[in-house]
């Protein structure tokens, strides 16, 4: 019997081309090479804002990809790089109005809502 050949496989990583080619949003060259956490965040809230082809809102697809990125990069960010995307993170949050004290006040009206019904 013939043995079928093996097939090639694709050079570099899929990771990298998600980040490129991703239905989220349709990034600006670089992005995360910045070091301005605003302008990263700016960057990330633009391309979320003017993106035809995610599925979600602006928010969550900008908080998404650099989630992704964050954590597809893992160990091979230096600690001084993680500070500034996460910092960016924070920023993501300003800049669409999404605050910290939000959702903690959510979750305690919920707890609040689930003493009084039982």
């Amino acid at each position: 019997m013939a043995r079928k050949p093996k097939k090639a496989r694709k050079p570099g990583k899929w990771s990298a081309r998600v980040t490129r080619e991703s239905n989220a949003l349709d990034l600006e060259q670089g992005v995360f090479r910045l070091d301005d956490p605003r302008r990263i965040a700016a960057s990330l809230k633009r391309s979320a804002e003017r993106s035809s082809r995610r599925k979600a809102g602006p928010y969550r697809s900008a908080l998404s990809m650099l989630t992704f990125y964050i954590n597809r990069a893992g160990s091979n960010l230096s600690a001084a790089r993680k500070r500034k995307l996460e910092r960016a993170k924070k920023e993501l949050r300003r800049l669409f109005g999404k605050g910290e004290a939000g959702k903690t006040a959510s979750r305690r009206h919920v707890r609040v809502r689930r003493a009084s019904a039982g």
